[in-house]
């Protein structure tokens, strides 16, 4: 079962992480300021996560490959890992659409 685990930053700022089930990290949101915008993030990603259409591929200049999750209104909710294949790349958007519908949230702030 994946989960989402709930960190602070040097700066003070809060952010998640969504892990697989193995633990490995397969998306990480933005900085946010509250402990409660945090959570609220995590609540858009199990909105938005269900469906491909909120899910836009990049190509690094390195040419290495990621993934951006978005809302309605095109704002990123979270970022993939680095992937050196877009097929590793598309494993992992199935991975944030099957584990970012969990509710475990492990905050560790």
């Amino acid at each position: 079962m994946g989960k989402f685990v709930i960190t602070k930053r040097k700066n003070g700022e809060f952010q998640f992480n969504l892990q697989a089930r193995n633990g490995e990290i397969i998306l990480t949101s933005e900085g946010y300021t509250t402990s409660l915008g945090c959570r609220l993030g995590i609540m858009s990603v199990r909105e938005h996560s269900s469906e491909i259409a909120n899910f836009h591929n990049w190509d690094a200049d390195n040419g290495e490959f990621y993934f951006t999750l978005n809302a309605d209104n095109g704002e990123p909710i979270g970022v993939s890992q680095m992937y050196d294949t877009a097929q590793g790349r598309a494993k992992g958007i199935q991975s944030v659409m099957e584990n970012g519908q969990f509710d475990q949230v492990e905050d560790l702030t």
